[in-house]
C-alpha cells in the first residue's frame, strides 16, 4: 500500500491550511483525518478561535464550494435542504437547492436551531442526500458537514438529541491559541486576511484517490479487540448512562486507519487508539446525573478507561490480513 502517497498528501493540506489556521497542527491533523474518513466534525468552542475559517481553508485547499447555514430558533428545514417552488411559465414544480448542497458545510451554532431543523441535516450527514417533496437529490461528492456549538452560553439552544451526536465522527476543540501563535495572527491579518490568498493544492479526484486507499491499512485482531474493549468498557462504567454505540466503534477503527496512513504507516497501533479515542468517543458518552454534579467529564471517563484496558502488545505490523 502506498501509505507514502498519503502522507504526503496530508502534510500538503496541513501546511496549506497553517497558512491560516495557525499553532494548531494537532486540530487540523483531526479535522483531516475526519476528511479522509468522509466523516462529519462537531466542533465545540467559544467564539473567535477560528472555527470557520478552518472550514473556509479546507474547502480552498481542495477548490471545492463551501456552504454556511446559521442555525438560529426561527429556521424552517426548508431552509437548509431547499425548497419545490411552481413555475407558472412552465407549469411545473423547480428545486430551488438550499445551502445544503455545497461540499463543505459550515453548520454555525447548531444546536441554537429547533430539534425539527436539526432532523433535517440527518439524512444528508448519513444518506448522503436530502428528499424535499418526495424527490430525493444526492450531495455532491466529497461532503462534509462541520458543526460548531458554543459550550458556554446556553440560552435559547436545543441540545442536539444523541442520534444527531452519533452523526459526528468526532468532536474537536480548538482552544486559545500561544501567546507566540496569536502575535503572529496579528501581524498577518494586519493588511489582509490569509484566507483570500490561500490557493488550491489538491484535487477531489486525489482526495477521493486518498479516502480510498486509508481502508487497505492494516487492523490487526489484537487491535480489533482492544477497540471493542474499550467500547464495552464505556456501557459498563459506573459514571456513564448511556456508552458507546457500535458506529463509534467504527469511527475509532476508520480513524486510526486514516492517522496511520498520515504518518507513513501501513499498520495501526495502540497509540493510533490511545490519541483518537476521546475525539472519537466523548461526545457519544452521556455521564449519570451524579458525575456531572460533581464536574467529572467524558475525557476523564475515558482517559480512566484506557488506563484500565489492556494494551495489545506484539509485533502489529506483521500479522496476515
Amino acid at each position: 500500500m502506498e501509505t507514502e502517497n498519503v502522507q504526503e498528501f496530508a502534510e500538503k493540506i496541513i501546511g496549506n491550511i497553517e497558512k491560516v489556521i495557525v499553532g494548531k497542527r494537532n486540530t487540523i491533523e483531526l479535522s483531516l483525518i475526519n476528511l479522509l474518513c468522509q466523516g462529519h466534525l462537531l466542533i465545540e468552542d467559544v467564539p473567535g478561535v477560528g472555527k470557520t475559517m478552518l472550514a473556509r481553508s479546507i474547502a480552498r485547499s481542495l477548490g471545492i464550494s463551501f456552504g454556511r447555514i446559521q442555525f438560529t430558533p426561527d429556521m424552517l428545514p426548508s431552509d437548509v435542504t431547499g425548497v419545490s417552488i411552481y413555475n407558472q411559465k412552465s407549469q411545473t414544480f423547480e428545486f430551488r437547492p438550499g445551502p445544503i448542497m455545497a461540499q463543505i458545510i459550515l453548520a454555525d451554532e447548531i444546536n441554537r436551531a429547533t430539534p425539527k431543523t436539526q432532523a433535517a441535516l440527518l439524512e444528508a450527514m448519513e444518506e448522503r442526500q436530502v428528499t424535499v417533496d418526495g424527490t430525493t437529490h444526492n450531495l455532491p461528492r466529497p461532503f462534509m458537514v462541520l458543526a460548531t456549538q458554543n459550550p458556554i452560553e446556553y440560552e435559547g439552544t436545543f441540545p442536539l438529541p444523541e442520534a444527531q451526536l452519533d452523526r459526528f465522527l468526532m468532536r474537536i476543540r480548538l482552544g486559545y491559541p500561544e501567546a507566540a501563535a496569536e502575535i503572529r495572527i496579528i501581524e498577518e491579518q494586519q493588511f489582509q486576511h490569509p484566507i483570500e490568498s490561500l490557493q488550491q493544492i489538491i484535487s477531489v479526484e486525489e482526495l477521493i484517490e486518498m479516502q480510498e486507499e486509508i481502508k487497505k491499512v492494516l487492523v490487526a485482531d489484537p487491535i480489533k479487540k482492544y477497540i471493542i474493549n474499550l467500547s464495552r468498557q464505556t456501557r459498563t462504567h459506573t459514571e456513564v448512562y448511556l456508552g458507546v454505540s457500535p458506529r463509534g466503534s467504527l469511527a475509532l477503527y476508520k480513524t486510526a486507519q486514516a492517522r496511520a496512513a498520515m504518518l507513513g504507516r501501513n499498520y495501526v497501533t495502540p497509540d493510533d487508539i490511545k490519541i483518537l479515542a476521546n475525539p472519537t468517543f466523548g461526545h457519544r458518552i452521556i455521564l449519570n446525573p451524579s458525575a456531572r454534579i460533581r464536574d467529572i467529564n467524558t475525557d476523564q471517563v475515558i482517559n480512566e478507561i484506557l488506563d484500565m484496558v489492556a494494551v495489545p502488545g506484539g509485533d502489529l505490523s506483521k500479522i496476515e490480513e
